[in-house]
């Protein structure tokens, strides 16, 4: 497996696992029948937890896009270099997102989303220029 691919599974798993705290959270928060269920006041969450359930969505949102931006370089056969350097600074990007998210840094956060954007345009560039 290349660079690009092992850091598209690596945004994959982080992205299918981000809901396990929140959800742990809400066990605590609500109970286990209205976790499974659908309350009609639900308790509040954790600050953190209600963060961490806003980063997955934008990890799943952006996910799409490098996602397929990665698969179609593989297709095009374009990797290596400036596709694996991306593909690394998106996940290490996505990493920092969440986390700065969770933990309520907006600078950090902005930044980090920046960096993940700045990475899938490297690999857009790759393609177009191909």
């Amino acid at each position: 497996m290349n660079t690009e691919l092992m850091y598209l599974t690596w945004v994959t798993i982080l992205t299918g696992v981000l809901w396990l705290p929140y959800i742990l959270n809400r066990m605590f928060a609500w109970g286990l029948m209205d976790t499974v269920g659908y309350p009609a006041s639900p308790k509040p969450q954790a600050v953190w937890a209600a963060r961490l359930m806003k980063a997955h969505s934008n990890a799943v949102e952006n996910l799409v896009v490098f996602a397929v931006l990665v698969l179609v370089a593989q297709a095009a056969g374009i990797t290596g270099g400036a596709v694996a350097s991306a593909a690394a600074l998106y996940f290490w990007a996505r990493v920092v997102h969440v986390l700065a998210y969770t933990l309520g840094l907006p600078w950090v956060r902005t930044l980090a989303f920046v960096a993940g954007w700045v990475a899938q345009v490297m690999i857009a560039w790759q393609l177009v220029t191909a």
